[in-house]
This record gives C-alpha cells, structure tokens and sequence, in this order.
C-alpha cells in the first residue's frame, strides 16, 4: 500500500486522502487543532489497513516534531463538539499505548466500526511514540463524540509539539 506524509507546525493547508471521506475529516480536524499543515495520502485497499497505514504514517511524521530539542513532548486538551466533550491526555513514551474509556463496539460511522478506529489510534500511538489517554465526559452521537476526540488529540498534540511557556520543558 503506498502512503505519503508531510506534517509541518504551523497553520495552513490540509490534505487528506485516505479513501475514506470520514477518517479524513477526522485527521483534518486533529491537523487544524494541533495547528499543522499536512499532507497524507494513502493508496485505498481494504478499509482496516488503510486506517492502520493512515494512523501508523500520521504518527511517523508527527515523531520529529515531538522529539526536537526544546518541546515539550506532553500536552493535554478538552474539547467539544456539538453535544460531545472528550479530553486527550498524552506525551512521549519508549511504551506506545491508547488508553481510553470509548466503546465503539458494534457502532459504525461513516462506514467506519469503532475497532478500525481505535486500531487507528493505536498505529498513530505506536508510530509517534506516544502514551495517549482518551476521556470522553459527554455525547452521545458517535459521529460528535470522534469529532470531539480528534479536536482534543489534535490539540494535545500541537501542545506537545511547541515549546511550552517559560521556555521549559
């Protein structure tokens, strides 16, 4: 499966073409919270290894940006949308992992089951290097509560990216 990824800080253009309209409107909204221009296309084959490849090629680009001299490497954010309200806690790890307290088990949405996207989250952990904690406080729409999960994910991670203030890390 080919995949191309380019992930830079700063806000600009996003452009995500994965095959599957609703995980790019899920990348695209984490890019534009995390306050990054990316480009991340991936060949479509099946469904499930299209997100693995898309999660685990996001995290591979965003693994320099965590890692440069003077970031923080940690961060954390809450955020809605619509009725929804998830958190993401998250900072660099030797020990990649999502822990979360979602269940998508039998829900799909926009084509998409819950185990494909939390396999997602799982590759995108593993390529960055990152101990991710997902918290979902409200909603009940699954399609708002992946929004609000993403925003907050994207926001953690433009967090981790940056140089905190005061210049320490």
């Amino acid at each position: 499966m080919k995949v191309s990824v380019r992930v830079e800080l700063g806000e600009g253009a996003v452009n995500v073409a994965s095959g599957l309209p609703v995980l790019d409107h899920l990348v695209g909204e984490l890019a534009r919270t995390a306050r990054m221009q990316l480009t991340l296309e991936v060949a479509p084959d099946a469904v499930a290894q299209a997100v693995a490849v898309a999660g685990h090629a996001l995290g591979e680009g965003i693994a320099p940006l965590l890692r440069a001299s003077g970031v923080a490497g940690r961060g954390f954010a809450w955020l809605p949308a619509d009725e929804a309200l998830a958190g993401a806690v998250l900072e660099v790890s030797e020990r990649p992992l999502v822990a979360s307290n979602v269940d998508f088990s039998g829900q799909r949405v926009g084509g998409l089951g819950g185990d494909v996207v939390s396999r997602f989250l799982k590759e995108l952990a593993g390529g960055a290097g990152l101990n991710i904690h997902i918290r979902v406080l409200e909603g009940k729409d699954p399609q708002n509560v992946l929004g609000a999960i993403f925003k907050a994910l994207g926001a953690a991670i433009g967090q981790a990216c940056r140089t905190p203030e005061g210049g320490e890390p």
